[in-house]
């Protein structure tokens, strides 16, 4: 019925994590810039915008000067501040890029001691204009996500960057991704696997077992309704899911562009009384879902991770997955989940893990033993000890020696 038991994974040490503070100090790091595609205030923010925003909080609860800079969030100043670093919001989601670069050029915002890059969809180029230590945070390659997000014409040009342009200008740059299974990617695209660090997304601590589990048994996902996320594949799985468990319910908790579409396959196939499509959920309302779903899914084609996966196996829920770069790292199959080749696949599995409630037991185990590897302090502070090196070798460059002279 299922693929054999992968080994669990080692436990983390989360004692041996370095003090965020030691290695900003290392590295003579005090004020950081970090620049990326869209705010945690945004709309459309989702796993990528949750990811900086931890970060650049944690960097600041440490005493960093932290400064995020990013387009405009709409309904919300260009100028704030948020859990104790500084946001700039300015330039729409276009000329975002250019306008950053001119501002860190002119030094609008003052001189960072280390700048991050984050590279969500279309880069900043910063190798070709920063003139600090940086590192770039690239969460996966997005391969087929251009021709599911964009027109064609712009769609060939993000496929065009990414496979054939930015591998030769950040050839030199210090890259972090989350996952194994995005840096072999990279690595095929000709980014230099010696300059790759991985660096997991981290699982907040209130994400831990409690509440009463659902009956009857509740397939969950959580995301926005865009084209990657393939809900429609969900839907349709779920619905086949039914001939073993007939009982079983499905949420999709989200917002985005797919709603009408969702909502017309769900009438279509007679689901209005066991899909629901939630729309956006409070974070208090998102952690009752996760305790109470028999098992979180994601249907998607192309992810850096997917945090709902980990956040979700945090509270004691296995995932049901497609097997995609991402998830195979997020989800250890046969362990804390099922990974999926295809819609046949995801539906048997839905089945299998709502049907089965030892096999769901022993997934539910395996899942809170893996999400207990996963803290956003390593986060950061593996991140941070990135720029720290970077702003080592910095100071040991040639160049620098001279001027010191």
């Amino acid at each position: 019925m299922t693929s054999s038991p992968a080994p669990p994974p080692e436990p983390a040490a989360r004692h041996r994590t370095p003090k965020l503070g030691d290695i900003a100090a290392a590295g003579g790091l005090q004020r950081v810039h970090l620049i990326a595609w869209r705010d945690l205030d945004d709309v459309e923010a989702g796993g990528s915008e949750v990811h900086a925003a931890t970060v650049a909080r944690l960097w600041a609860e440490v005493g960093l000067d932290v400064l995020m800079r990013t387009s405009w969030a709409q309904g919300h100043p260009n100028h704030g501040r948020r859990d104790g670093y500084e946001v700039v919001r300015k330039a729409g989601r276009y000329q975002v890029f250019p306008r950053t670069a001119l501002a860190e050029i002119r030094r609008a915002y003052g001189r960072p001691d280390g700048l991050v890059e984050v590279w969500n969809g279309m880069p900043f180029f910063s190798p070709l204009w920063a003139t600090v230590p940086r590192v770039v945070l690239l969460h996966h390659v997005h391969a087929d996500m251009w021709k599911m997000v964009l027109p064609p014409h712009l769609a060939r040009v993000g496929d065009t960057v990414e496979r054939r342009v930015a591998p030769l200008i950040y050839r030199r740059s210090r890259m972090i991704t989350l996952a194994p299974s995005s840096k072999r990617e990279m690595v095929e695209l000709g980014f230099r696997a010696d300059r790759i660090d991985v660096v997991p997304p981290g699982v907040d601590p209130r994400y831990t077992p409690g509440g009463t589990p659902s009956t009857p048994p509740l397939v969950l996902a959580v995301g926005r309704l865009v084209p990657v996320k393939r809900f429609d594949r969900l839907i349709r799985a779920a619905a086949a899911a039914r001939a073993t468990t007939p009982d079983l319910q499905l949420v999709i908790a989200g917002i985005g562009p797919l709603r009408g579409e969702l909502e017309e396959l769900v009438a279509g196939l007679g689901a209005q009384e066991w899909a629901t499509l939630a729309g956006r959920v409070t974070d208090e309302e998102k952690l009752d879902l996760y305790r109470r779903a028999s098992v979180v899914a994601s249907s998607s084609v192309r992810e850096g991770w997917n945090m709902t996966l980990t956040e979700a196996a945090a509270c004691g829920t296995p995932a049901v997955a497609t097997r995609i770069a991402g998830h195979v790292d997020a989800v250890v199959d046969g362990h804390s989940g099922l990974l999926a080749e295809d819609e046949r696949d995801l539906a048997r599995h839905l089945a299998a893990v709502t049907s089965d409630a030892e096999l769901r037991a022993r997934l539910s185990a395996g899942a809170s033993e893996q999400a207990a590897q996963y803290t956003w302090e390593a986060t950061a502070s593996g991140i941070l000890a990135a720029l720290a090196e970077e702003a080592e070798r910095w100071r040991d460059r040639p160049w620098r020696a001279w001027r010191r002279r």
